[in-house]
């Protein structure tokens, strides 16, 4: 009893995953509508071979997971396909490949530790504070203090007599010019320029919309998953350039005021450059 019970067990997922899935589902309510696949590409902003790769199950192909499950929610939507049985057949499909292998973890070897390499180190410690001592503190200690020779004046001739000094006239004095004073040099400091290329993105996200935003310079400011209820607040050199995987899900303020995205541009994947003017 209990081999054919497991049996059966086993048997199950082949029986549940038999059938058209996920993508293959997809393609043939498409067909069944007698849609294009041309109009489904158009709806949701891809290449017809993405579509249909979509329609092949190649999600690798679509890039990131974010944006595959956004795009078959949207098919879904359009060829009146349950989007919950499109998601698990998603889930189905994909789950081998999200799963993890578990690692096994092996218990580090203790290692003994060698006395060798501490006495080495130990005695390189000493030699240097000896060497100091002996350098810096011992020699100029016994260094004797230096000492100067005085000479002695040489007493002056009391023979010569003061009438010898003949002054000289006044007209012979040298005159002494008096100096101008120049003044200071003013230096002129230009001002430092002002960066007026700066520029703030403020979003709101009311639903799930995977998101890529880069400056003029290239660098990169958010490359993230937004959720519901998160505001995202960025600052940089404008244009930025914008890439939202669901615009319906972003409301946009830029420099504090509220920047509404075209029509167009709300459905689905959204690429756009925001100047802030």
């Amino acid at each position: 009893m209990v081999d054919e019970n497991n049996s059966l067990d086993q048997e199950a997922p082949d029986e549940e995953a038999s059938g058209p899935l996920c993508g293959e589902r997809l393609a043939a309510a498409r067909r069944e509508l007698q849609i294009p696949v041309i109009e489904i590409a158009k709806e949701l902003h891809l290449d017809e071979y993405k579509v249909r790769a979509l329609e092949s199950n190649d999600f690798a192909a679509i890039g990131a997971p974010v944006f595959a499950k956004g795009h078959l929610r949207k098919f879904a939507q359009i060829v009146r396909v349950s989007e919950a049985d499109i998601m698990d057949d998603y889930y189905l499909l994909t789950r081998s490949q999200d799963s993890q292998p578990a690692l096994a973890l092996r218990p580090r070897q203790r290692q003994d530790l060698s006395p060798g390499p501490w006495i080495a180190a130990i005695a390189v410690i000493v030699l240097a504070a000896t060497a100091y001592w002996w350098t810096v503190v011992r020699v100029p200690a016994e260094e004797a203090p230096a000492t100067g020779q005085v000479t002695p004046m040489q007493p002056q001739d009391q023979s010569s007599d003061g009438d010898d000094f003949v002054e000289a006239p006044d007209d012979e004095l040298p005159v002494e010019e008096p100096i101008e004073n120049e003044a200071p040099t003013a230096t002129e400091v230009e001002p430092a320029p002002v960066d007026t290329g700066t520029m703030t993105l403020q979003i709101n996200y009311s639903g799930d919309c995977w998101t890529e935003i880069s400056d003029a310079r290239g660098q990169r400011l958010f490359f993230d998953l937004g959720k519901a209820g998160r505001t995202v607040n960025l600052s940089g050199e404008a244009p930025f350039n914008v890439l939202f995987g669901d615009a319906a899900n972003v409301r946009l303020r830029v420099n504090g005021e509220a920047f509404e995205l075209p029509a167009v541009d709300r459905r689905g994947t959204a690429r756009l450059t925001i100047t802030g003017t």
